[in-house]
């Protein structure tokens, strides 16, 4: 087992950190600019040194091993603006390569949404990969789901992990499981997104959707779940933060910098702590022999989702799951503790409004029960007696 000292840029509340030091591995600064998350990361690594801006930062400490980050994703999130890594705020990835050109930090591990993968046909993709080779690293990446490691939340993001040393392809390309997610609706819980309703309903059953960092305002938004007890609700944001793998109340600590609804948007662009401890112990236990089934791709149209590649070599693409363990949990009913709040009249007669303008696939039974839903809270009305 060997264990890496990390430096966190774009660090948010701690997620690939939290994960990484769940695997062993030892943090040694920080770098986040965001006051709120700023404000988490004070109370929950306290020790550590913490740098506010990547622009600023004029070189990585000595003895650096890793260096990881979630880099900030607006301009290339499908709901953000989809304007490119030339994006204003997604153009920071460019700051690390910066930093490791100054640096001899042998390893890398970057994420952010898988959306990526199709960006600018490819050029996304094209342009962090030719930076990384230009390094000297050889590089993989595999987009995970968290769902694989216990999490009832659908969120799949693409882990990049770069090395000078070894082939990252021999520790990332590690099992292979078939998915786990239930297609019977009935008796479980299902999550949707309440905003949606044309195009898309982010539906998941017996999981939530990927929670999303909500409003630059701090104006929650959160998904809704349709309890199998037929109430339509919203998880609480402490059930938020569990369903990212962090302990309920992890980003109290914001409050002091930012109004509440900031929590969620915290919560929503952090890292899955279970999807980054198991990268950190992939990265601990070290490279090991793997059969890959791997073909050539297009780099110029959207990038597969597991691949690597390297200096004065051609990137090839592996066929291979998203979920490369799959770790028992509880139904989502059972995983909420926290108490959940009532979807409103409004939200709800909007989102119905939607759905019945568009196109989309859902059981009926779905539809019955919103309508039911907004009756009962246009009446202002307790949905269901308490016995």
């Amino acid at each position: 087992m060997r264990h890496m000292n990390v430096v966190g840029l774009f660090a948010g509340i701690g997620g690939i950190e939290l994960g990484l030091e769940s695997a062993g591995h030892r943090t040694t600064m920080l770098c986040e600019i965001d006051p709120a998350a700023r404000s988490v990361l004070k109370a929950r690594f306290p020790d550590l040194r913490l740098h506010d801006d990547i622009r600023t930062l004029e070189r990585l400490p000595k003895g650096t091993e890793l260096v990881a980050g979630g880099f900030p994703c607006q301009d290339i999130s499908q709901a953000g603006k989809t304007t490119g890594i030339s994006g204003k705020n997604s153009a920071l990835v460019n700051e690390v390569f910066r930093l490791l050109r100054k640096s001899d930090a042998p390893h890398v591990l970057l994420e952010n949404v898988s959306f990526i993968l199709a960006l600018g046909r490819g050029h996304a993709m094209q342009h962090v990969t030719a930076e990384l080779e230009r390094l000297g690293y050889r590089w993989a990446y595999r987009v995970l789901d968290s769902q694989a490691f216990g999490l009832p939340q659908r969120r799949q993001r693409m882990f990049l992990l770069a090395s000078r040393v070894f082939e990252p392809f021999e520790l990332l390309m590690t099992g292979s499981v078939e998915p786990k997610e239930p297609a019977d609706w009935q008796g479980r819980a299902c999550g949707f997104y309440w905003t949606e309703g044309v195009r898309g309903l982010g539906w998941a059953v017996d999981a939530v959707p990927t929670l999303k960092g909500g409003s630059t305002v701090g104006i929650a938004s959160p998904p809704a779940i349709w309890l199998p007890d037929g109430r339509i609700v919203t998880p609480a944001i402490e059930d938020a933060e569990r369903l990212q793998g962090f302990s309920a109340g992890w980003t109290e600590p914001a409050l002091a910098a930012a109004r509440s609804g900031f929590r969620w948007k915290l919560v929503g662009n952090a890292v899955s702590v279970p999807a980054a401890e198991w990268v950190g112990q992939r990265l601990s236990a070290g490279p090991t022999s793997v059969d890959l089934r791997v073909y050539t791709f297009e780099p110029t149209k959207k990038w597969p989702t597991a691949a690597f590649g390297g200096p004065r070599q051609r990137a090839l693409a592996v066929e291979m799951s998203m979920w490369p363990v799959a770790v028992p949990r509880v139904s989502l009913t059972k995983f909420l503790q926290s108490e959940t709040k009532l979807l409103s009249y409004k939200a709800t007669v909007g989102f119905l409004a939607r759905l019945r303008s568009g196109s989309l696939h859902f059981p009926q039974e779905f539809l019955r029960a919103l309508e039911r839903h907004a009756e009962q809270m246009r009446n202002r009305m307790p949905l269901f007696a308490v016995a």
